[in-house]
């Protein structure tokens, strides 16, 4: 892999580089995917957080280590976890996968074109970006070329109507492809989840961005005001009322395939949620999250509920906020998947506590070929054994290569995936 060559910020600091997230698409219609990574900067920040970052950089390479491209997004993106949102996905379905991303001035892609104008830093003195345009852009898979772009909406507008004036919370992006018209893909662009929470749809079609339609918690239009502060660090795509149409879930709200709300629950912000056919006696999908804020969930702070209603089924009774939420089918004595989080033990999809909480509450891989799922946090993989109510390691990924995990707390993997098409990821 070629690392992206460190630097210094305008207040003298050294930073290096390291590999963050990834994601595959085939981006020349070879059959095979390729791999794109993001080179995060060691001083990459929270928005939370003050200071310069180093730009980020996307490369692509093929599974052989071939580099294909390197897309430099320039000093006017931060870099930090919730900034950069990419997708690699076959969005006009012609057999090549594209990449489409937030961008602003001075970014410059593979073919060493700048988008914008290069010259201007719209950086302030503690690194925070609050001005300047902000794109959308598509690139060609293949050779990142920049083929399409458009003004990102929504745009900041008012920097503090988003709850602060430092781009904490207004910066908070989430990206997904969705089908939302039952035929082909749309892709998602989100902005903003502890307040103001808005998502846009955009349809890449002969080579033309289009945008499809918006949804707006600020907007005027009636009950969009009940979706405010009503979402996660994350989306989820699913079809949960049968149409064949996908709908967007947020946590606690979900956004109908028409860019209109279909519901929301009010209880409030989460980290973490699953979106899947939890409770296989129930019809349609469900939704087993955590949540954040006491007073908006009152009693759980895990909690399932219908993935079409916002309905509560079921739920443990938890204080304060709740950072992990996870649902895997770890043990196959019980129906449908089992349930935990970061407070109380393992429950079935029926919300019965059947053992003490597995310590690994991140991520479901199918690892080993059976048809339970094993569980990855961090650089360690386990797998639960239900005859005694523990889990077992089955490998470190630490102690091989130097291994690790990116994003601090979160402990994330580049990415899970079958890369090969053995079935296993």
């Amino acid at each position: 892999m070629q690392i992206a060559a460190g630097g210094v910020t305008p207040d003298g600091i050294s930073y290096t580089y390291n590999a963050n997230d990834c994601s595959v698409g085939d981006l020349d219609g070879d059959g095979e995917y390729e791999i794109v990574l993001k080179w995060n900067p060691s001083n990459s920040h929270d928005n939370a957080h003050t200071g310069y970052t180093g730009n980020i950089y996307l490369d692509a390479y093929k599974l052989n280590g071939t580099h294909l491209w390197r897309i430099d997004f320039g000093k006017n993106i931060r870099a930090g976890t919730h900034y950069t949102q990419f997708i690699v996905y076959d969005l006009d379905g012609h057999g090549k996968a594209e990449v489409a991303c937030n961008i602003a001035d001075g970014t410059r892609d593979g073919t060493n074109v700048v988008i914008g104008n290069p010259n201007t830093d719209y950086r302030n003195s503690q690194g925070y970006i609050l001005t300047g345009p902000e794109f959308l852009t598509v690139f060609n898979g293949r050779s990142s070329k920049a083929m399409a772009t458009v003004n990102f909406v929504p745009d900041r507008g008012t920097v503090a109507s988003w709850g602060d004036n430092y781009a904490h919370r207004i910066d908070r992006f989430i990206a997904a492809v969705a089908y939302v018209d039952g035929r082909r893909p749309s892709l998602i662009m989100g902005r903003g989840y502890y307040t103001r929470l808005v998502q846009t749809a955009w349809d890449w079609r002969n080579e033309n961005l289009t945008r499809r339609w918006t949804f707006d918690s600020l907007s005027s239009t009636p009950g969009n005001s009940k979706y405010f502060g009503q979402g996660n660090h994350q989306m989820s795509i699913a079809d949960v009322d049968g149409d064949g149409k996908d709908e967007i879930c947020n946590g606690a709200s979900a956004i109908y395939d028409n860019g209109r709300g279909l519901y929301t629950n009010g209880k409030g912000h989460g980290d973490a949620l699953h979106m899947t056919d939890i409770d296989s006696d129930r019809p349609g999908q469900e939704v087993w999250q955590c949540y954040e804020d006491v007073t908006s969930y009152e009693q759980n702070g895990l909690a399932l509920h219908d993935g079409k209603t916002g309905g509560f089924l079921c739920g443990i009774p938890t204080t304060g906020d709740i950072g992990r939420a996870m649902a895997a089918d770890i043990d196959p004595r019980h129906k449908g998947l089992e349930v935990w989080g970061a407070s109380g033990g393992l429950h079935n999809c029926k919300g019965i506590e059947i053992a003490p909480n597995p310590s690994s509450m991140n991520f479901g891989i199918w690892w080993d070929g059976d048809l339970s799922r094993e569980l990855l946090d961090g650089t360690k993989l386990d797998k639960w054994d239900y005859s005694r109510n523990a889990s077992t390691r089955l490998f470190t990924f630490y102690q091989h290569a130097g291994a690790t995990d990116s994003n601090g707390s979160k402990a994330n993997p580049g990415l899970v995936a079958d890369l090969l098409g053995d079935w296993r990821e």
